[in-house]
């Protein structure tokens, strides 16, 4: 791919430093539709990225797209705060028919502020109020979120210093795995829960990611999902469960935590959500949780009817007919790592290994520069990916959950490709 030099000038001389994504995608995008987005100069680049899985149904889904115009057109409300508005009480009614009521799951439904890290902040503000604790229990190479509560319970050092202040009521505890199986699982945890001198303030709720996705693709096991549920249930602790990456269908179940056939207390949800790109989040509680008094919590954007109308689209589109998208994810799944394991095999012993569930996977590599290089190459070949772990060290593929067969090997052949040009 030939690749003229953008015009950049505005981006780099007016908008802050801040950004990151731009820095190692060094165009400017147009327009997008499905799996495939075009630059100005039309260039066309295949998506593995997916909005970091705020597209899990692609780029202008044309039926999310054919409802929000007829509701634009009609003057359906825009903004609504907290009001009760048509468009809220279908995607209510079909959240609760759709997904709520056919997995047994009896949440109340909370509308905080619309991006995942509002959801975490209510998830943690609510199981505190709850049980009367300021601790929090999250885990190794966490991601949460990059406001204050969120960071706390956040592990990347990197993002954690841009608080600026000290980050306090939130302690790690190691994450499946972390120890190569070398520990048992929890004794470390259930120790110091036991130990009325080992300085550990008795926790108000445990905040976990099913798959890690910002700390590198790093898979929690389904029966140490169902021993944390456990012990959470043994030591008087909240289950808080952060489905925001990996919620709405990415690991094949609409929840991440399906597979694990537990129920959490409370499930933070937001980035496909609304299956456009428009920001929504929730925060899903059992019944006997709702004690927030009128107003407690709230926020400006929390009611983003344009987000409620393509969110009932998405489900009345996706999730309407049971199993069928998740039998689709986990076949594409298959397909990917299929595709990893041919990589592997050519590039032995430069891969460290490989790991994922549904359609999120990594890849990570003895060099921990690798990653940096095969997506810098991957996008000149016109493949978008991105890189994630705690030093960027494994590549990351989130390819829509609606990309084709042709197009998953179309992407796993640049990868591929830009895998073997930066050994």
């Amino acid at each position: 791919m030939t690749i003229t030099q953008p015009d950049l000038s505005v981006f780099e001389t007016l908008e802050s430093e801040v950004r990151s994504y731009c820095r190692g995608w060094p165009t400017v995008f147009d327009r997008a539709r499905g799996s495939r987005m075009y630059d100005e100069d039309g260039h066309e680049y295949l998506d593995f990225f997916a909005g970091a899985g705020s597209l899990n149904y692609g780029h202008n889904n044309p039926v999310l797209k054919r409802a929000l115009i007829d509701y634009l057109e009609r003057d359906g409300v825009t903004h609504g705060l907290d009001m009760s508005t048509s468009a809220k009480r279908s995607f209510l009614q079909t959240f609760q028919d759709l997904v709520l009521r056919p997995r047994d799951l009896p949440y109340k439904v909370m509308f905080p502020g619309p991006t995942g890290t509002n959801a975490v902040e209510s998830a943690l503000k609510l199981a505190r109020k709850v049980k009367g604790r300021e601790a929090i229990v999250s885990f190794t190479n966490a991601f949460h979120g990059m406001s204050l509560g969120s960071l706390a319970v956040t592990g990347n050092a990197f993002k954690r210093a841009g608080a600026g202040v000290p980050l306090v009521h939130g302690t790690p505890m190691p994450f499946d795995n972390y120890f190569d199986g070398a520990v048992e699982d929890f004794l470390w945890f259930e120790r110091l829960l036991e130990d009325q001198g080992s300085g550990l303030n008795k926790p108000a709720a445990v905040i976990v990611e099913t798959v890690q996705g910002e700390g590198g693709i790093n898979v929690a096991r389904p029966e140490w999902l169902r021993a944390l549920s456990e012990l959470c249930e043994r030591q008087d602790m909240l289950l808080i469960v952060d489905d925001i990456q990996m919620g709405c269908g990415r690991t094949g179940a609409f929840f991440s935590f399906e597979e694990a056939g537990i129920t959490p207390d409370i499930v933070t949800v937001s980035k496909s959500i609304s299956g456009y790109g428009l920001p929504m989040s929730l925060c899903l509680f059992k019944p006997e949780l709702d004690i927030w008094e009128p107003g407690e919590h709230n926020g400006t954007f929390r009611g983003n009817n344009p987000a409620f109308v393509t969110a009932t689209a998405a489900l009345e589109s996706y999730w309407a007919d049971g199993s069928a998208m998740e039998k689709q994810t986990r076949t594409r799944g298959e397909q990917v790592e299929q595709g990893l394991i041919a990589i592997c095999e050519e590039n032995l012993p430069d891969v460290k290994e490989y790991r994922g569930r549904g359609l999120v996977w990594g890849m990570e590599f003895h060099d921990k520069e690798r990653a940096g290089r095969i997506a810098h190459r991957a996008f000149e070949l016109g493949l978008l990916i991105e890189t994630s772990g705690p030093e960027s060290e494994v590549v990351k593929l989130l390819p829509a959950l609606t990309i084709t067969p042709e197009e998953l090997d179309e992407g796993l052949s640049i990868l591929a490709r830009s895998v073997r040009e930066t050994a």
